[in-house]
């Protein structure tokens, strides 16, 4: 009975002692766990300390940068015109009457002197028959009348007849003279009038469609068609007043000039398609048309094969103009503040200084500057919405 005791008594001792060995391995297991979990808490806030350290270190703003250059810039001028036949004739009836007769096909070219219309000449015939008979009969009474005046004068030379009777025979034959020339008079605007009855093309060029048909009745001064010379062409455009002025002063100011070989002018169509021919301006008016508030110029055009038709709209190009030694600085780079302009421009260590210019003109993308800046200057081109003055970029392409 004791051994049974005894037994019992050493199996519950070491069942004690296997359950603190489980407990230590647990309070073990639960110490690491919260020192590996301490660790990952503490990496992870010196992670976020290191990140918004970093955060706080501000990278300066990339830009692109260019070296300001003079240059010659050539200008073109741009204006709205409208093409017109080098010459353009109305063939209108010098005499009224019924037209009998066309002789030309309409739109096709006719040349100077081809007969176009023919009016009935009838009427004007019997005219020129009527004055040619009375010129006769004024021509045989003229005769007689100087027949009587010479007897008259060499009887007045024996004293045979007065004064008086001397004296009527000299009127008498000197109107018979004036009735003759009065007679011819009328037989050649018979014969005018005659000859206007053929309707000739007075210059050569592209002929109109016919106002009148053949059997139509047309009076004096009627329009029969139109003719218009196209182997050399006009081309009409109006420079803006305002232009004019400005571009004068530029002139004065030694800012425009033009080149040796002169002016000349390109054109484009409607649709943009350029022709590929230059003219030369020919005039330009010296006072300012007031509707249009412009000065009206005119250029012209060699047009032997065509190519542009009287009465088309383009788009005209003045060229030869040009700015001497200019600086240039594209567009992109200027800050506009209010009525002022500004670029940045960078020193040796990339700080930019906010620099007004004077701009005089602007040709396309680009601004011709007369100061503020000069040859060699950098300045900010790309990414001028990022730069504060003062503070400095960082120039993209260098170190």
């Amino acid at each position: 009975m004791e051994n049974d005791n005894r037994t019992t008594e050493i199996q519950n001792e070491s069942q004690n002692t296997e359950n603190k060995k489980y407990i230590a391995y647990i309070i073990v297991a639960v110490i690491i766990a919260a020192a590996a979990g301490g660790w990952w808490y503490f990496k992870k806030e010196e992670e976020k300390k290191a990140a918004a350290a970093a955060a706080a270190v501000v990278q300066p703003p990339v830009v692109s940068a260019m070296v300001v250059k003079r240059s010659d810039v050539p200008v073109e001028m741009e204006y709205t015109g409208q093409t017109s036949g080098f010459r353009e004739a109305e063939l209108r009836a010098q005499v009224g009457g019924i037209i009998k007769k066309k002789s030309y096909k309409e739109g096709m070219p006719v040349k100077a002197g081809q007969v176009m219309f023919t009016i009935d000449p009838a009427p004007y015939r019997a005219v020129l028959n009527r004055n040619t008979a009375s010129l006769k009969q004024s021509e045989v009474q003229m005769n007689q009348m100087k027949i009587d005046f010479d007897r008259a004068a060499a009887l007045y030379k024996k004293n045979a007849i007065s004064k008086a009777e001397y004296d009527a025979a000299q009127s008498g034959w000197q109107a018979s003279k004036a009735a003759v020339d009065a007679a011819k008079a009328l037989v050649r605007q018979a014969q005018i009038d005659l000859g206007w009855t053929t309707v000739r093309a007075p210059i050569s060029g592209y002929s109109g469609k016919e106002q009148y048909s053949v059997g139509n009745l047309i009076e004096a001064g009627g329009l029969l068609t139109t003719i218009i010379q196209s182997d050399k062409l006009y081309v009409d455009f109006a420079i803006p007043a305002d232009s004019y002025r400005r571009n004068e002063q530029f002139k004065k100011q030694g800012y425009l000039k033009v080149r040796p070989e002169g002016l000349s002018v390109e054109l484009a169509l409607g649709d943009g398609t350029k022709i590929e021919k230059r003219g030369k301006i020919d005039f330009q008016n010296r006072f300012v048309t007031p509707e249009t508030a412009s000065i009206k110029a005119r250029a012209v055009f060699d047009n032997k094969d065509n190519e542009l038709y009287s009465g088309q709209f383009v788009r005209v190009y003045v060229k030869g103009y040009y700015v001497p030694n200019i600086l240039q600085v594209p567009l992109k780079a200027v800050v506009q503040a209010s009525s002022q302009s500004f670029v940045y421009r960078l020193d040796e260590k990339n700080i930019p200084e906010k620099t007004e210019i004077r701009i005089i003109l602007t040709i396309g993308n680009n601004c011709l500057v007369a100061s503020g800046v000069k040859e060699g200057d950098r300045i900010v081109l790309d990414g001028v919405g990022k730069v504060r003055p003062g503070e400095e970029v960082a120039v993209e392409g260098e170190k």
